[in-house]
């Protein structure tokens, strides 16, 4: 239901079910990025629903042919991270009108918000060229509406709204929906639900397990839930949940809780779910006279002022050297920073560092000492990353002291 995703051949159709079923075995890095659907608040108790394998459940939800809904979803996130207030959204990711020229209305920077806090979202689709996500406030609301060629995202608060084309059929690469090309999948893509059962169980391989943990009921529907737990040690992830629709095989509830315990790290779901052909008026839009639009184009042309919106040493690009160490649900990324994230390894941030970025990252800060050196390391319940002295990174979701050994080894 991502507002953004639009392709027209069958194969294209394929691609959208690769990865919107391929969500279980990736689950850190969609969890960490973007955050699913996810769990209803309440429960009306455990349904009798026939039995069945982990095996047959993902194989139902690769089945799902779900194009069309629309509902109420609750997401709940807490990584433990200290409130950062306009920091988070604004001045520390270098977004929306800290950014430099830039819009308060710009996905890019607003759907930023979701990685903390608890929101309400209503969400519609229908088919892969219409989609909606509004984010409700108490007294704003905040939408991104794909509609075919157009995407458009109104900030009732700034009343400001953002304006994208985007390209479909043939003029986007695709083969245009029609002949003997776009009933095959592209090379590597699993073409039938066995195909991509197979493909996520063989990517879990050793690392992971797969189970069936029961049913329950979201958002008035009977659903099963399907476990997947690392197998390693030394992860954070404890387990990842998710609720599928029992009838459609849609997933519709999603839990991912730490190996520390305590409250969910993320935990998002239906509260409300139709799953009828939304109204076409439901993805209509037009700006309001007096509404100021920023078309995406400007802001690709609009010069940003150096230094805008976020240090130079968080800048892209200043990254290299990128090395996973190990594999599965315990891999990490070692990489080299650049020189002007020095001061990350003293727990400091640097003359060009906000200072509420400066007092978040002291108070995540653990000063470490092993074999590599000193550094120091900040935490999250999930993700875990230190830095060192000597300007390397070591991050994952993984336990301190696996970062500790991996700087040794390193």
């Amino acid at each position: 239901m991502a507002p953004y995703a639009s392709e027209d051949s069958e194969g294209g159709a394929r691609r959208r079910k690769a990865v919107r079923y391929a969500v279980p075995v990736a689950v850190v890095g969609v969890a960490a990025a973007t955050i699913g659907l996810v769990p209803a608040l309440a429960s009306s108790g455990d349904p009798d629903l026939p039995d069945i394998t982990a095996r047959q459940l993902i194989e139902k939800i690769a089945k799902s042919d779900t194009e069309q809904l629309s509902g109420t979803v609750k997401i709940q996130t807490d990584l433990g991270l200290p409130s950062l207030g306009g920091a988070a959204g604004g001045g520390l990711m270098g977004g929306g009108e800290q950014g430099g020229g830039g819009s308060s209305a710009d996905p890019q920077s607003k759907l930023t918000e979701l990685a903390t806090g608890s929101h309400t979202l209503r969400v519609a689709a229908d088919g892969a060229d219409r989609q909606k996500l509004s984010v409700l406030d108490d007294a704003s609301e905040y939408s991104v509406i794909h509609n075919g060629d157009d995407v458009w995202a109104y900030d009732s608060k700034s009343d400001e709204a953002y304006h994208a084309k985007q390209k479909q059929g043939a003029d986007a690469g695709g083969s245009g929906g029609s002949g003997d090309h776009a009933k095959k999948a592209p090379k590597g893509v699993p073409a039938t639900p066995k195909e991509l059962t197979d493909e996520i169980l063989k990517a879990g391989g050793d690392t992971t397990s797969f189970s069936v943990d029961g049913t329950s009921q979201v958002a008035g529907r009977d659903a099963y839930r399907l476990q997947i737990k690392p197998k390693q040690s030394g992860s954070t992830v404890g387990a990842v949940t998710v609720s599928v629709d029992a009838k459609t095989g849609t997933p519709l509830k999603f839990s991912l809780t730490p190996a520390g315990g305590g409250a969910a790290v993320v935990d998002a779901g239906f509260t409300k779910v139709d799953f009828a052909k939304p109204a076409a008026s439901t993805f209509d839009f037009k700006p309001s006279k007096g509404t100021k639009v920023t078309e995406a184009d400007e802001l690709k042309k609009a010069p940003r002022h150096e230094g805008a919106g976020r240090p130079e040493s968080l800048k892209a690009g200043g990254l290299d050297d990128l090395n996973v160490i190990g594999k599965g649900w315990t891999s990490i990324a070692e990489l080299k920073l650049p020189k002007e994230a020095s001061g990350l390894a003293a727990g400091k941030g640097s003359a060009e560092m906000p200072p509420d970025a400066q007092k978040f990252l002291s108070s995540l800060g653990d000063q470490v000492k092993g074999e590599f050196g000193s550094g120091t390391v900040y935490s999250t319940r999930l993700v875990n990353v230190l830095i060192t002295e000597d300007g390397k990174a070591y991050a994952g979701a993984v336990t301190k002291g696996a970062l500790v050994k991996a700087a040794n080894a390193g």
